[in-house]
């Protein structure tokens, strides 16, 4: 059975805001179409969901990967509140796009991560092969989402530094190493930590 748009909004309330109904149905069945068939095709459940980290990439850090995107999601409409007050339309953002492309730019993750035998989330061999920026494209593209919100998810992460990016994307970009940025370093602690408490 497939998820709604309510049972989506479940991990990312900021979904429902965004306006073009049909924009925010295909964001949905996008999620829908990661959730069930990512995890080496396992599928996820929302709790499981809701336990993968942000990052595998920074260590020992308390920040999960649902929350992150609602963190971005949150920045981005943030920073288009600030540019839409201090430019007005000098600086146009589409904030639909911004914001669909924000609960998007991850969702390839799904596909890309994969569960060990002891249950420990690990990049499969899928992901091994194609990073989530571009088997995000993919699911994108099948469930008929715009070029522009595409655009953010193709190009949020080191994939878009030789492209030009949209204003859109360079929003989003910004917030995700904003995040990305801390829980590094927040990793970084946790392990100076673990290694000091070792050596006491």
């Amino acid at each position: 059975m497939a998820f709604t748009v309510n049972d989506i909004a479940q991990l990312f309330p900021d979904l429902l805001q965004i306006r073009d109904a049909g924009l925010r149905e295909r964001v949905a069945a996008v999620w829908d179409d990661a959730i069930r068939n990512g995890c080496g095709g396992r599928g996820w459940t929302f709790d499981e969901l809701r336990a993968i980290p942000f990052t595998l990439l920074a260590g020992p850090i308390r920040m999960a990967f649902v929350e992150h995107l609602n963190s971005c999601a949150r920045q981005c409409l943030r920073i288009a509140d600030v540019l839409q007050e201090t430019f007005g339309d000098r600086v146009p953002v589409h904030r639909d796009h911004l914001l669909a492309g924000s609960l998007l730019a991850d969702v390839g993750k799904m596909l890309e991560f994969d569960k060990d035998a002891n249950g420990k989330i690990i990049k499969g061999a899928f992901g091994d092969l194609l990073r989530h920026p571009f088997s995000g494209v993919a699911l994108c593209y099948k469930h008929g989402l715009p070029a522009e919100v595409m655009h953010i998810v193709a190009t949020h992460s080191h994939e878009g530094d030789k492209v030009d990016r949209s204003i859109e994307s360079i929003i989003f970009h910004h917030a995700d190493f904003i995040d990305f940025d801390i829980a590094k370093l927040l990793g970084k602690r946790a392990l100076a930590a673990a290694a000091a408490g070792k050596g006491a």
